[in-house]
């Protein structure tokens, strides 16, 4: 069962004063929505939804919440920037799964950390790249005990419709 999806924000404009106040550009608001379109169809429903304090972070987690129309609050977590902790994720999740253990949790973050998350979680020695809005999906059980069950972005998506 994937019970933890890891995600990259989408496309970003590629200057701001500051890379924490970047935003979305247009195509990855339709990259986000694409992919929360798919999701809801094979994993319907969030229990926690956790993004990093950046905006563009930020605007990912309620493009796919807007997408699921459930009642899920967005959750900011501090650790879950570009060069956050892993570990500290870890815990969290942990915690989270812990006080609910069938829980459905969305983690959205940028590069490197979603890569670096992925290996966390799965302990398979595997760092794999994320496109912009792309996602993994994992079984996971707490104490670093997770399956990679799948791994898509946006350009899969046409794949699987032809």
């Amino acid at each position: 069962m994937v019970n933890l999806v890891i995600m990259r924000h989408g496309e970003a404009v590629a200057q701001s004063s500051q890379d924490s106040q970047r935003q979305l550009n247009a195509r990855g608001e339709a990259e986000v929505s694409q992919m929360a379109q798919w999701l809801t169809t094979v994993y319907p429903q969030f229990d926690y939804v956790l993004a990093s304090p950046y905006v563009r972070t930020q605007q990912t987690a309620k493009l796919m919440l807007a997408q699921q129309g459930n009642t899920t609050q967005l959750q900011t977590l501090p650790e879950l920037v570009p060069d956050g902790d892993c570990h500290q994720v870890q815990l969290y999740v942990d915690a989270l799964l812990s006080q609910t253990p069938d829980a459905r949790i969305l983690l959205v973050s940028h590069m490197p950390l979603v890569s670096f998350l992925v290996e966390t979680f799965t302990k398979s020695g595997n760092t794999p790249i994320f496109d912009t809005a792309s996602l993994a999906c994992i079984d996971y059980s707490t104490g670093g005990h997770g399956t990679l069950l799948e791994k898509i972005a946006p350009a899969d998506l046409s794949l699987l419709r032809t």
